[in-house]
């Protein structure tokens, strides 16, 4: 029994983890303001980037939702959130807000340790097995 709860937990956190990675990547191209504020400046092509790291999250996000391609979307979203981490350190570094976000630098370095947990959830949710898709 207890199986089958976990089983329903990860089915329904793995649409919500899906469809926010959808939602995000939307943004990305609606309003890329926030990403570009975010992002080092050695790298180059800013707003490329936060493109290319918006296509990827809307396709990792769907192919998250689809059986049969959700293990490669799974390593696809969690090489993405590799790849981005250098954004977050540049916003405590730099104490870089976002609108709405409260003002407080320790904020900015608590949620570094975060992304580690959200990249856990994304393994639980995307290699789940086969048979208990």
């Amino acid at each position: 029994m207890a199986s089958v709860r976990i089983e329903r937990m990860r089915i329904v956190l793995r649409a919500l983890v899906g469809l926010g990675f959808i939602g995000i990547g939307v943004i990305h191209f609606v309003s890329p303001e926030p990403f570009l504020k975010m992002m080092p400046g050695v790298l180059p092509w800013h707003l490329g980037l936060v493109y290319l790291s918006g296509a990827a999250e809307i396709l990792g996000g769907v192919g998250l939702l689809v059986p049969k391609t959700r293990r490669v979307a799974t390593w696809g979203l969690l090489l993405l959130l590799l790849a981005v981490f250098p954004a977050n350190i540049n916003m405590a570094v730099n104490e870089i807000y976002l609108e709405g976000m409260p003002r407080e630098p320790w904020l900015l370095w608590v949620r570094l340790p975060f992304q580690l947990v959200f990249a856990a959830v994304v393994y639980w949710v995307g290699f789940a097995k086969p048979e208990d898709s």
